[in-house]
Parts: C-alpha cells; sequence; structure tokens
C-alpha cells in the first residue's frame, strides 16, 4: 500500500491502493488502517486544487488543512502515483 509521504498530515496518512491505480490520481487519508473503508478520498487535478469525493470520519478543518497541503505538494504526489499508474490527473 503506497503512501505518498511517510508521516501524517493532520493526523492521517496519504495514500493509495492497488485497486486505486484504475481511477484518476487521488489520495486516501486515514489515520488507522490503510484501507477504503472509512478513509476520506481527494481527487486531484494538474493544477494541484482537489476535490473531496469521500469526507470519512474528517472535520471541515483537517479536510482544508489536508487540500492545502495536497495543493502545495501535488506535483511530488503524482510522481509518485505514476510508480504505479497510467492514469492522470481528475478531469484530464
Amino acid at each position: 500500500m503506497p503512501k505518498y509521504y511517510p508521516f501524517k498530515i493532520c493526523g492521517y496518512y496519504l495514500y493509495f491502493t492497488s485497486h486505486c491505480t484504475l481511477e484518476c490520481m487521488h489520495a486516501h487519508a486515514s489515520d488507522e488502517e490503510l484501507t477504503e473503508a472509512g478513509s476520506a478520498k481527494f481527487f486531484v487535478k494538474s493544477d494541484g486544487s482537489s476535490i473531496v469525493a469521500k469526507r470519512g470520519k474528517l472535520n471541515d478543518r483537517e479536510i482544508t488543512a489536508i487540500q492545502k497541503f495536497i495543493q502545495m505538494n501535488y506535483e511530488s504526489m503524482y510522481a509518485t502515483w505514476r510508480t504505479l499508474s497510467a492514469n492522470g490527473y481528475y478531469q484530464e
């Protein structure tokens, strides 16, 4: 299960699963088990903005902070994504 970073952002790991690589680029956020169940899901656009597809148990403050982090780091996240997926950014 690839993590974008080995550390947590706002108490959550950002990661994707092998099943995720069939979709466009996105990140799951979870503080416990790294599974899709119960996690938040952010689709990432080519400008670094993101769409919340699933909130999981994150509150508004955590979602905003994670979206800001994604905006600042989306290029390095995309480099990790591309090692396992031929699919690009959301809505490309």
